[in-house]
């Protein structure tokens, strides 16, 4: 049922809030605009009429409103980006239209859509001003030619600076190259004006601004005022009539519905999506997939959702929007958080200097390159040519989650609508406006169409398209309108448009419901901890509302590597942030329609199992979307008022064909309302006022919502439209407290997780942190660190503005060092900087040598990341980069005054803040850069008071890490320390260390084994404290020893805290005696030998259930102080009896083999019928262990043999069977006492309980552990 509807007074239901016009003002005269022009004088060195010049806004109704202020310089900027353009009948002078988009601080937007004509210039001034500049530049060119060497006289043609960020913008139309060479002869030289020959042009723009982005209908708006102009008849009624109706009386299309209204030429429609569809969104996305394809609009997509910087680069301005829109709208239910600019004018273009994320559109000069395009932030640039339908992303950027299968479904939807998904189509620019066919001969056309229908001559496809062309004639008419009466080429356009906005919702809703099926039970992970919003915003920095570790754990592995950087970006934080204050103030509208519409999804997905994920599912609701759309745009279900006479003075709004008339302003400042209309607009103030009421309860929600939006935008929108210079200075104070605040939060953030990491390590807590996520937060950093190493950058080399200045900095030390350097100077005795504190071997400059051999064939960006990544593993950081900054004279050449590192207040903050990363422990580049060669230095130090039996032992060491060993080095007699070089052996474990055991008196005790990597400078301390060597101790030859990772600066930098808890080591000799006393030792309660076992098989249990990025070294928990082979050996020395008849330590190996020879000889003998031991495969597998071990060739004595002995129990899952064997073993009464714990029944069946625990797990043994026993 059709309705009436009207607009009230108040702005914020209007279907338009301002109509304005941009041209010439012929008062203030012609006024060069350099901006919009190119630089270095390129600009004045063409002809007159070839030159941009200040366009104003001439007029705009009405003067103001209430929520949207008008912006004057911008909405003129953005009206005419190129400024005034000049033109003669010779050239082309084609109409164009674009549109852009103004954002405001309170994150809402306006859009604006400008459809540019050529006038012809009536003023006798402007036509005597540009004569005059003419016949100056044909003097000046005149001269300058022939005192140089002959050239083309076109000026035009001068080749464009490569060195200038303007470089691509040129004040040139699209047409303009084709409008030089088309010029006849009899014109004399391009760009030539005689106003005795010539019609002069100016270009003008008409421009419509709205609250919602009515592509279409503005569209149909402005062309049909155009042709009004145009005419050579008069319009119905004066132009006032149309634009006052529309700015007064043409409401917003209540949701769900769709709204007619009048044009000059005709009715015009327009709708808006219901409450459980998906927001209006009018930019035609099949025109962008056809500019860049299926693949490269997912890849632009995934650069948007990762907040890197996107920069649009096209000739046709409508292009850039079309694509920047169409990237938004697929956020859907993400919201860009940062700076969005698709049309940045050549004023502006100092906010690509912006060190924040941002999504902006610069135009580009014909056959321009990309090389030509100087700009300071390329690590993380997603760079769109949409002209040549390429997208360069950022290195390493992550496939969307399940990429193959969307691709494919995106290009089944475009085939089924004819487009092709490999994109690279060259269509028509969007921004021509040409002139429509004949109307007499487009209904000629389709009355023969219908002739032919009548005789039978169509059928099949001819006969449903005819159909649909009559429906939609008879929509576009209202059903009065014969078949004739409607051109055939304007139905066509309606079909078009029809089809258009049936592709745009299927395309959204399909990755609508991607983010469905990511995030469609995000709620679970979202924590709530505050009481009440003001506490929530006063403690917003220091808490976490959402639990990402958990929600990547649920995630397939193969998402991971987005999803761990999506989660870290500010439209996630935005969104998490929504559903935390939606628990105190209404939701967002975005987020209420998503959480629907999941619930929704819940109610109909009975399939558990693709409920996780598991399985790609297509949308099911293309079909459904599309049809609510159909529906609205077919039948109109309300129609706004009619334009009608306007109370004028007599003899204004008179018709000139070809010349947009004066407006009459009085009319159009405020709206007028007559008798006929009253009735309707005091039913309409009557709900404004119901709508007001609500707002002013709702007042606390939208004032609390308001407070979180102010607090999390650090730039205010509405100043980066200013180009004036103090508002340029006011933007990049920003950018430097921006930065600053940045970099706070992120170190803060690093802190926090890494010692949540550490306090699991400690035992203090849940895993609440992936080494996943650790990278994530350094790769963060990384870019951090490049946006404000690129903040006012005006000299680079590379992509890379960090590593850019490294390598400046290291040409000028290399020239200033070069004539006193000397070849031991970066020795070992550098070891002190200039105040005293001890410092790393290895300088700044050494660490970018190594950088640049490493044979990784690392690029620019991948070399500053590499750098960045060692120099914080070595706790060097703000270090270096506070020597890199000490170059002043270096930092004034390379950068503009206003960036970050020329602020230096700002930047000593900034150093301190990543002066506090030092008290944590990365291991961030030996993990990431595992194929490079790293040098090693072992050295063994003995007890002090025997350290010259060193003299007679011939030692070698084998040393293990995360990702291999070294193999054998053999250390030479008479020294203690060997260097060698390997591939990287990650995080350092073992050490096996030996002796041949060759000499009368090849023994020795020793103390530790240092490890040091040259590289990282980190230390390895492998503690020992046993006899190395026959006939003392246990009788060892080979010691297999446990590391810890001492801080980062060597041994005297060892007993400094550094926030990171030690690992466990090899038990030490002090522990060694206990356990040899542990026998006699009466007052030791069993209770002490039980917790510790329970926690030693506990820290294993917890090490199977962490993520396997976060798991630790099982060896250390096997074998290291407080591990399973100490608890259990300490089980088995509880109630010892040898130890008082033998004043000598003594090892539970001895029981083992002595309980083992016990139960072989019984068997042989058949006593095992009078005991309670049964043969059977327990104790058979027993024995032959035992037997393996002492038959290996090792020389590891009797406490190596146990370690084994227990290692390959566990592994084997065979140590819970063997226990209950030894202790029911009769020779076990006779060597313990009766109080001994494992001749306690219920202590071995409890212990026997934990460990068989345990084989649940696939435990996997160091080879330095098992080799040499073949089990």
């Amino acid at each position: 049922m059709n309705g009436t509807a009207a607009a009230t007074g108040s702005a914020s239901c209007r279907f338009a809030h301002y109509f304005v016009v941009c041209g010439v003002d012929t008062e203030t005269g012609l006024e060069p605009d350099d901006g919009a022009g190119t630089v270095d004088g390129e600009s004045f060195e063409q002809s007159p009429i070839r030159r941009s010049f200040k366009s104003r806004v001439v007029v705009h109704y009405p003067e103001n409103t209430e929520r949207n202020p008008f912006n004057k310089d911008a909405v003129n900027m953005l009206c005419m980006p190129r400024g005034l353009s000049f033109r003669t009948q010779a050239d082309r002078l084609d109409s164009q239209f674009h549109s852009f988009t103004i954002a405001f601080d309170n994150g809402t937007r306006s859009y604006g859509f400008v459809h540019t004509f050529y006038e012809e210039v009536t003023s006798a001034q402007i036509i005597t001003a540009m004569q005059t500049l003419y016949q100056m530049h044909h003097v000046e060119h005149h001269s300058s030619s022939s005192a140089s060497s002959p050239s083309s006289s076109s000026s035009s043609a001068s080749s464009p600076s490569t060195s200038s960020m303007d470089s691509l913008v040129s004040s040139l139309d699209e047409s303009d190259v084709e409008s030089l060479a088309g010029v006849s002869a009899c014109l004399g030289c391009a760009g030539s004006f005689d106003p005795a020959r010539d019609t002069l042009y100016v270009s003008k723009a008409l421009c419509l601004l709205t609250p919602l982005p009515f592509l279409q209908a503005a569209r149909q708006f402005l062309s049909q005022l155009h042709q009004a102009v145009t005419s050579h008849t008069a319009p119905p009624l004066p132009l006032e009539s149309y634009i006052h109706n529309i700015l007064y009386e043409v409401p917003l299309p209540p949701p769900g519905r769709s709204l007619r209204f009048h044009g000059v030429q005709g009715p015009i429609l327009c709708q808006r999506p219901g409450p459980g569809e998906l927001p209006l969104g009018e930019y035609p996305l099949g025109e962008a997939f056809t500019l860049l394809g299926v693949d490269n609009m997912v890849k632009l997509l995934t650069c948007a959702l990762l907040e890197t910087q996107v920069l649009l680069c096209s000739q046709d301005y409508q292009r850039l929007m079309t694509v920047a829109e169409g990237v938004t709208t697929l956020l859907f239910p993400f919201q860009w958080q940062h700076i969005y600019l698709p049309i940045v004018s050549a004023p502006l273009h100092h906010l690509l200097d912006a060190p924040v994320p941002f999504m902006m559109g610069i135009q580009r000069r014909e056959g321009a390159q990309r090389s030509t395009l100087h700009l300071p932030h390329e690590t993380n640039l997603c760079f769109v040519d949409i002209d040549n339908h390429f997208v360069e992303a950022p290195e390493d950027l992550p496939m969307f989650p399940e990429q193959t299968e969307l691709i494919q479904e995106l290009s089944e939807i475009l085939l089924r609508f004819g487009l092709p998904p490999q994109g690279g189509v060259i269509t028509k620019p969007t921004t021509t406006i040409t002139t429509p066919t004949s109307p007499r001969l487009s209904s000629l056309v389709l009355e023969d169409l219908m002739e032919d229908r009548r005789n039978g001559n169509l059928g099949g496809e001819e006969l449903a398209v005819l159909e649909r062309l009559q429906a939609l004639a008879r929509r576009c008419g209202g059903g009065k309108m014969s078949d004739g009466e409607k051109t055939l080429g304007h139905m066509f356009k309606e079909e078009e448009e029809l089809k258009a906005a049936k592709l745009n919702i299927q395309l959204r809703e399909v990755f609508a419901g991607r983010f469905s099926a990511m995030f469609g039970r995000y709620e679970e992970f979202v924590i709530h901890s505050a009481l009440d919003l003001d506490s929530w915003l006063s403690n917003r920095e220091g808490t976490f509302s959402f639990d990402k570790g958990s929600f990547l754990s649920a995630q397939p592995a193969t998402h991971l590597h987005f999803l761990s950087r999506f989660l870290e970006t500010s439209m996630f934080s935005s969104f998490v942030d929504g559903k935390v204050i939606s628990r105190w103030a209404v939701r967002e509208p975005l987020q209420q329609l998503f959480d629907n519409r999941l619930e929704r999804e819940r109610l109909y997905d009975t399939d558990e199992e693709d409920s996780h994920g598991c399985r790609y599912k297509k949308c099911t609701m293309l079909f459904e979307s599309a049809q609510s759309i159909e529906q609205r745009l077919l039948k109109a279900d309300h129609t706004a008022i009619h334009p009608h006479l306007l109370d004028m003075r007599i003899g204004q709004g008179r018709h000139q064909p070809g010349y947009f008339p004066k407006l009459q302003a009085d009319v159009l400042v405020h709206g007028q309302h007559t008798n006929k209309w009253s009735s309707r607009v005091t039913a309409s103030r009557r709900a404004e006022s119901k709508r007001s009421t609500v707002s002013e309860h709702s007042g606390v929600d939208n004032e609390q919502r308001q407070k979180h939006t102010f607090t999390r935008m650090n730039l205010r929108q509405s100043k980066l439209l200013d180009p004036s210079p103090q508002a340029i200075t006011q933007t990049h104070r920003e950018f430097v407290d921006g930065l600053l605040s940045e970099c706070r939060l992120k170190t803060k953030r690093m802190l926090m997780e890494r010692m949540g990491k550490e306090s699991v390590e400690l035992g203090q807590g849940e895993a609440n942190i992936t080494g996943l996520q650790e990278n994530t937060l350094i790769h963060g950093l990384c870019d951090l660190l490049e946006r404000t190493w690129g903040h006012g950058l005006q000299l680079k080399q590379g992509k890379s503005a960090l590593w850019s200045h490294l390598l400046h900095y290291q040409a000028a030390q290399g020239k200033a060092e070069a004539p006193a350097e000397s070849p031991g100077s970066n020795g070992s005795d550098q070891r002190t900087s200039d105040d005293g504190t001890p410092i790393l071997k290895g300088s700044l400059i050494q660490d970018m040598r190594f950088i640049q051999t490493m044979s990784e064939g690392l690029s620019e960006v991948g070399q500053a990341r590499a750098w960045i990544h060692l120099a914080l593993e070595k706790k060097m950081l703000s270090q270096h980069l506070k020597e890199l900054l000490t170059n002043q004279e270096l930092l004034r050449q390379l950068y503009k005054p206003h960036a970050f590192l020329l602020c230096e207040e700002e930047r000593e903050q900034f150093l301190f803040y990543l002066l506090s990363l030092n008290t944590v422990d990365y291991l961030c580049f030996t993990r990431v850069f595992t194929s490079i060669s790293i040098s090693y230095r072992v050295v063994i130090i003995p007890m002090k008071k025997l350290s010259i039996a060193m003299a007679t032992v011939n030692p070698w060491v084998c040393v293990s890490g995360e990702m291999g060993d070294s193999g054998v080095r053999q250390i030479q007699k008479n020294t203690q320390e060997i260097f060698f070089q390997c591939k990287n052996l990650g995080r350092l474990s073992t050490l096996q260390l030996g002796q041949e055991n060759s000499g009368l008196l090849a023994k020795c005790l020793i103390d530790c084994v240092m490890v040091y990597n040259e590289i990282t400078g980190h230390t390895y301390k492998f503690p020992c404290g046993r006899w190395l060597g026959k006939g003392v101790g246990d009788g060892s030859l080979e010691r297999v020893l446990i590391g810890q990772l001492m801080s980062p600066g060597g041994e005297e930098d060892a007993g400094r805290w550094t926030g990171t808890p030690p690992e466990l080591a090899s038990p030490s000799q002090t522990v060694r005696t206990v356990l040899g006393s542990l026998g006699n030792r009466s007052r030791v309660l069993s209770v002490e030998v039980h917790e510790d076992m329970r926690e030693a098989a506990n820290n294993l249990v917890k090490h199977f259930h962490k993520p396997e990025q976060e798991r630790g070294n099982l060896t250390v928990l096997l074998c290291g102080e407080g591990g399973l082979v100490l608890s259990l050996e300490k089980f088995l020395l509880h109630g010892f009896k040898s130890n008082r008849l033998f004043q000598r330590n003594v090892f539970v190996w001895d029981f083992v083999e002595k309980a083992v020879v016990s139960m072989e000889t019984a068997d042989q003998m058949g006593d095992l019928h009078g005991s309670t031991l049964t043969k059977g495969p327990p104790c058979d597998s027993l024995c032959h262990y035992v037997n393996a071990i002492n038959a290996s060739p090792r020389n590891i004595g009797k406490e190596g043999k146990f370690q084994l002995f227990v290692c390959l129990g566990i592994r084997d899952r065979l140590l819970f069977q063997w226990l209950p064997l030894l202790a029911e073993c009769p020779l076990t009464a006779r060597m313990y006492e009766e109080s001994a714990l494992v001749r306690d029944r219920a202590a071995v069946h409890s212990l026997s309980r934990i460990l068989h625990t345990l084989t649940e797990f696939t435990i996997t043994l160091e080879t330095a552990l098992v080799k040499g026993v073949d089990l």
